[in-house]
Formats: structure tokens, sequence, C-alpha cells
């Protein structure tokens, strides 16, 4: 699931369970959402932040299409404003190298930097020195432990988390004709960013959709268990209409499950694009929608938050892009939308 797979892992069924369903996306600490629409820096200060002869660094937690279409996002905004990236870096998930590309960039004296923190433990020594520079801070999803808005940090940027799974209970819904039962794949560790993605869907479909019933429900941290998994909630529950599976990635592994099974029906709707879990959509197969978040509009608005920071105007300390739901009618379209980019060869022949 991309920019999700630095998430904490452990037993937290009980803490996902008694969690309160929210009605809209919250931040880490209970932060209310800005959608990124409203995070711009206007035509009018543009002179102005040309002339300061800015420097950014962008400092990634991994290389994937959805990280390269938040780096264009940036880019794009940066370019606007005259400001030089000096630096784009890939810790292949690993919090050491992410240090390192940090001392690495604090060399090239950047006044901006944009990044997703690993781990809030580590992040928060790997970052202390550009926090104590002055440098504008604009994080990806997760946050250093113990910082503060806003002496700390311009913003986290993420995605509008309930919307997510909001959308996905309603494609799944319309699916399955408004009524059937469905299975629940939700992601077994304490991160605000799935538990509220998976908890809007549950939330969804118990609010929205009297007629569909969840029957069966089972966390996951591992996505190389989910085949198991779905094969387990098949045997008990051989008529299920559909799955909500956490992102992608584990939906791969019950889409290998179905189809061991020779099973045609049950539907399957999942978070984040992947190309193998689409071709399966585009072809009328068990897929029936994959929800995904506007990258590139996420590395807008962590560019814009970034630079507003630095011209000393106030930013919002969470803010949210628009979440996209994409199906086989609209796969082009979705993908460009979300990704900044044509969808892979595959999806567009069919």
């Amino acid at each position: 699931m991309k920019h999700l797979k630095q998430t904490l892992r452990g037993a937290a069924l009980l803490a996902l369970l008694s969690a309160p369903a929210l009605a809209e996306t919250t931040g880490p600490g209970g932060e209310a959402a800005t959608p990124s629409s409203s995070v711009i820096v206007d035509d009018a200060v543009v002179a102005k932040v040309q002339a300061g002869g800015h420097k950014a660094a962008l400092l990634w937690h991994d290389q994937s299409d959805f990280v390269n279409a938040v780096t264009a996002g940036a880019s794009d905004e940066f370019a606007r404003l005259g400001i030089e990236v000096v630096a784009v870096t890939s810790a292949g998930f690993d919090a050491a190298k992410q240090r390192s590309d940090i001392e690495t960039a604090m060399a090239k004296q950047p006044d901006i930097i944009l990044s997703l923190p690993l781990d809030p433990v580590t992040s928060a020594a790997a970052f202390a020195e550009a926090k104590e520079a002055g440098v504008a801070l604009s994080f990806l999803s997760n946050l250093p432990a113990g910082y503060e808005h806003p002496q700390d940090y311009a913003a986290i940027v993420t995605d509008d988390l309930f919307q997510m799974g909001k959308q996905a209970a309603d494609a799944l819904a319309a699916s399955m004709g408004g009524k059937g039962t469905v299975g629940w794949i939700y992601h077994d560790a304490t991160y605000y960013v799935t538990n509220q993605r998976d908890n809007a869907f549950k939330a969804t479909i118990e609010a929205d959709y009297p007629d569909i019933s969840i029957v069966a429900e089972q966390g996951i941290s591992d996505p190389a268990r989910a085949e198991d998994i779905a094969n387990a909630m098949l045997l008990k529950n051989p008529d299920l209409g559909g799955i909500y599976v956490t992102w992608a990635g584990p939906a791969e592994g019950v889409l290998a499950a179905l189809r061991a099974n020779g099973n045609t029906s049950t539907k399957i709707v999942t978070l984040d694009l992947s190309e193998p879990v689409a071709l399966d959509m585009v072809r009328g197969g068990n897929v029936a929608a994959i929800v995904a978040d506007e990258a590139y509009e996420l590395g807008r608005a962590m560019a814009a938050s970034a630079v507003l920071d630095l011209l000393g105007e106030k930013v919002p300390p969470f803010v949210v892009a628009p979440a996209v739901t994409v199906t086989a009618d609209n796969v082009v379209e979705g993908w460009k939308r979300s990704l900044n980019a044509a969808p892979p060869a595959s999806l567009a022949s069919q």
C-alpha cells in the first residue's frame, strides 16, 4: 500500500474495535482536517517567493509510482515559485538511510524539506538538525514523536481517510446491488491512516446499507497471509457477496484465493492503485473498484504548506487531499487523477 508500509505492527484488535466510528478524517493527534484545496500560495506573493532564492529537498521513504506522483506535484509547485529542488532521495524503508539522507541534504542548506518519517522515535532525532535550523518541514502522513505545531513543522499532509473508506463501501454496495454479506479484512496495527480508512468502510456499511451484513472480520499485518485469510472466510461463508481489503497488496492475495476456488461472484474493493488488481477489474473479474488518493495533489499541498510556513503565514496542522474511486469505466481518468500519469499499457489496452 505504498506510503503505509512503515506502520507500527502489533495486536491492535481491541483498540480498533473499541474506537468510535468517525464521520470525518482526523489527524494522529485528533487534529481537524483542512482540505488541500484551501492550502494555496497566492499568485500575489509568487514574485516575493521567487526573489527569496529558496531551496527544497524531497527525502522520501521509498520509490514507487505513488512517490513519483507526489514528487511531481511538489516539483511543479516549486517550479512555479522559483524554488530549486536540490535533493530527491529514497530511503528504501530504512530509518538509518533516511537519517543519512537528511544529513547529506542539510549540507546543501535547504529551506524546505518534504518527507515521510519512517519511525516516529528515530525520526524525531533525525529531523532535529533541520528543525533547529529553521527548515520548513512538511510531513507526509507520519509525524516525528514530540513534534508540535506550528513551532516544529508546517503541516502533516495525507489522504481524506474517511472518504476513502466511505467510497469503498459505496462501491462495494453498488456492485452487490445493495444487499448481501461482506467480509472485512482490516489492518491489524495501530496506525491512524489505515485504522480510519478501515473503520470508515465498516461504519458506512452499517449506517447506510441495512441489507448488507458484515459476517466475517479478520485483521492482517502481513500481506502474505491474505490468501489464507480469504480461504478461511470463504470456507465459513461460501456465499460471501463481497470482501473489503485494507490495501492493494493483500487484495492480490484475496484475488488469488477467489481464483483458486473458481469463485467469480464475490466482489472485492480495496484501497491504493495496483496494476494486477486493476487488470482484474478492467477484465470484468472480482474487483469492483479501487479507491485511491490524489497523490499529485498531496505533493502540491506539501510544497505549498512549507512555502506558506516560510512566509510566516498560518498553516493548518493537518491537510487532506481528495479520494477518487477508480472503476473499469474510468480507469484512465482515475489513474491520471491519482498519479498524474497514464495507466500501465496493460490496462489502457483492455
